[in-house]
């Protein structure tokens, strides 16, 4: 975790990060190497991540990009990756480079999920559109919409890694990522509810 973070401050430095007053193309130009020479390590060049630990990042969500590389940077989300992988990778990045990063990985083409086990997907299903009423489970589908792509700042969730889910839907759980509403929600679902969820996003275009 302290190599990686130590390669991606080589890394800017060879690339030249002092860019707060670089026009926007440039900027542009300089944070797409940086994500296919240095974040492509992790989350692929292209941003579809190829180590189920790591998220997939194409297609998502420019506005949630840039609030999670500056909670990283800020120190401010708290679990254990974030703390072992990207506090240290983000603490150098202005917020230009951020935005720049951001709507890199949001106009990549999210590569085409996996599909998990036909019954557990099923119950994930039924889960993500409607929730679970008696155990005062909301449906997934209200926030982060009905194909998994995501509403306003909420992420896109479809395609991304299962053991990855599992891993956020874990920290909510625990409040290791303080998100209120998370919280609430992850409080509520059983493991294998999690389980579920999780099947039915991996295989979601």
């Amino acid at each position: 975790m302290v190599v990686v973070a130590g390669l991606l401050a080589l890394g800017i430095g060879a690339l030249g990060l002092a860019r707060a007053d670089a026009p926007d193309p440039a900027t542009q130009a300089f944070a797409q190497r940086l994500a296919i020479g240095i974040c492509g390590t992790c989350h692929g060049p292209h941003g579809n991540s190829g180590q189920p630990k790591f998220p997939r990042l194409a297609g998502q969500s420019a506005n949630y990009l840039v609030a999670q590389l500056k909670n990283f940077r800020g120190q401010t989300r708290g679990d254990p990756d974030a703390i072992g992988y990207m506090w240290g990778m983000a603490a150098e990045l202005d917020d230009p480079t951020i935005e720049a990063l951001a709507k890199y990985y949001s106009s990549q083409q999210p590569l085409p999920g996996r599909a998990g086990d036909p019954a557990l997907s099923a119950r994930g299903r039924e889960i993500y559109q409607h929730g679970i009423e008696s155990e005062g489970v909301p449906a997934c589908s209200s926030c982060h919409g009905p194909d998994g792509h995501g509403v306003a700042d909420f992420p896109r969730l479809a395609s991304q890694r299962s053991q990855y889910i599992l891993k956020q839907l874990a920290s909510f759980q625990s409040n290791m990522r303080n998100v209120a509403v998370m919280h609430g929600v992850a409080q509520n679902l059983r493991t294998n509810e999690m389980q579920a969820v999780a099947a039915y996003l991996e295989g979601r275009p």
